[in-house]
């Protein structure tokens, strides 16, 4: 086996850095790992948002949280809050983590669905310690020591600034041997005969330095300079399924309280977001160029801030879709460069942790495997697509009448996998979660329920337990979770005494 041992990283951001913050961990030195970026170009920066999965990721590259939330504002996040989603007036949470408490082996939302359609269950929120916990802005990790108890399984992700959290991770990269190059990419050479002909060889800085690699991560956002522009390796377009086209971010003033989740609020022709970090807000409004100009969008985003905002909304403009090819040649696309899906369900840095085990699980010799290569695309398209369909959802399963492009949404087709589950969740509350998908059932019934779809029947064995037993065993589970968030201690406390910030950073 020939091993490689130039990697070079092409651009910085949330998404290099985490790059060169993994591999530098798992290789162990062996391998020369450079990340060339240029401080002249700025990066998009609108995910400060995440899921649970973000925990295992800070876990693999050593990283305390306490100390990661000092250094970048950070504060925990409990689950998304969707207001105006279904109709206007509508407010639910996703929160993250279990549902309930399993009875037998029929899940607990069967028992629920039984015994809502009997008018004898309180709504779904009340079984779900996250979402109690995030409507008290309650906040603490999970206690183990408190035996079978919902205080166990209590999962969640952060707010943080995705500029401070990249330049955490650069620190903590170069101290593991990776190597930074300040310089503007221009363009990037292949080579033109041998085993390899059409591998990018190099790239070449505006100086003339030539740097040159054997595996290229391309991290340079929407540019895509080595996955599309030197290897064309082309772009899907979902832009008839997610038509949202443009962004405008805020930074603004906090306010009290410090809330732990995510709020996306539904306007006329798309949805802002809203992200509390220790020293200011995160906003921003996605819109549909189609159907609302610029200037109505930024005058709606800065009609619903909390806070005085703190600079002039920072326009965004992109293409929802992914590459062809995540993996193309010797050029592996990785944030930005490999497609762009709007930060609704906090997938982006996601998206960038996913890509990059796929990159450590099929890690590739000199030889650059075809099959391999293969079955990396595969399962970057699985779950690229798996996640645009849940986010498909969100706009597909609407009641409004407002507005042109709402109705739209509502009456359009949607991909069949997305389908398949809308069939099965009709017919009988039934979510089937295929190949270990990102979302799990939990996270689709909440959407669906807070979105007003509700089954035609429930699970047939979900008959089996007599109406009193069920509906006592639905109020002991309602009544725990409920004692347990008076428990827990306010998310604001929680964050001074264990990871206050340091002085407010600079806001982005």
């Amino acid at each position: 086996m020939s091993l490689l041992q130039d990697i070079v990283i092409v651009g910085g951001g949330t998404a290099g850095w985490m790059t060169a913050a993994a591999l530098s961990t798992v290789l162990r030195g062996r391998y020369r790992i450079r990340v060339v970026e240029s401080d002249e170009i700025g990066t998009v920066g609108v995910g400060e948002a995440t899921i649970p999965m973000i925990q295992r990721f800070n876990r693999v590259v050593g990283i305390d949280e306490n100390e990661f939330l000092r250094e970048t504002g950070g504060t925990f996040k409990l689950g998304i809050e969707f207001v105006d989603w279904g109709r206007v007036g509508d407010r639910y949470m996703h929160g993250f983590g279990r549902l309930g408490q399993d009875l037998w082996s029929v899940p607990f939302e069967q028992y629920w669905h039984r015994m809502r359609a009997l008018g004898r269950a309180q709504p779904l929120e009340q079984y779900c310690i996250t979402r109690m916990a995030a409507k008290a802005n309650k906040f603490m990790p999970p206690r183990t020591d408190f035996g079978n108890s919902p205080l166990a399984d209590i999962a969640y992700a952060y707010h943080f600034d995705a500029h401070l959290y990249a330049r955490y991770l650069r620190g903590l990269s170069e101290a593991r041997g990776v190597l930074r190059t300040e310089g503007r990419i221009t363009h990037a050479t292949r080579r033109g005969e041998g085993a390899h002909a059409g591998h990018v060889d190099a790239v070449v800085l505006e100086s003339g330095e030539r740097i040159a690699g054997e595996l290229f991560i391309d991290c340079s956002g929407f540019r895509g300079l080595l996955i599309e522009q030197t290897l064309q390796t082309g772009f899907e377009d979902w832009t008839h399924w997610l038509p949202c086209d443009r962004a405008l971010a805020v930074p603004s003033e906090s306010v009290k309280p410090l809330t732990p989740y995510t709020r996306s609020t539904a306007h006329r022709a798309g949805w802002q977001w809203r992200i509390p970090l220790q020293h200011r807000i995160g906003n921003g409004h996605v819109y549909c160029s189609a159907h609302v100009s610029d200037d109505e969008a930024a005058a709606t985003l800065l009609a619903h801030l909390d806070g005085k905002p703190l600079a002039d909304p920072r326009p965004i403009r992109f293409r929802t879709g992914m590459r062809r090819l995540a993996w193309n040649e010797n050029v592996i696309a990785i944030g930005l460069a490999g497609g762009f899906l709007e930060p609704l369900e906090s997938t982006s840095i996601h998206l960038i942790q996913q890509a990059v085990q796929q990159l450590l699980d099929f890690f590739p010799d000199r030889g650059f495997s075809a099959p391999d290569i293969a079955e990396f695309n595969r399962h970057s398209r699985f779950h690229w697509e798996r996640i645009r369909d849940f986010i498909i959802l969100h706009y597909h399963l609407n009641q409004r009448d407002d507005s042109a492009f709402w109705q739209a949404c509502a009456h359009m087709t949607v991909p069949d996998t997305l389908r398949e589950k809308l069939d099965l969740y009709r017919s009988h509350g039934r979510i089937v979660r295929r190949d270990n998908e990102l979302f799990s059932e939990v996270g689709w019934i909440q959407v669906m329920e807070g979105q007003n779809l509700t089954p035609l029947r429930h699970h047939p064995l979900a008959e089996l337990r007599d109406e009193p037993d069920t509906v006592e065993y639905l109020e002991g589970v309602r009544e725990v979770v409920a004692k347990c968030v008076a428990f827990m201690p306010d998310h604001a406390a929680y964050v001074a005494e264990h990871c206050a910030a340091k002085p407010a950073p600079h806001p982005a």
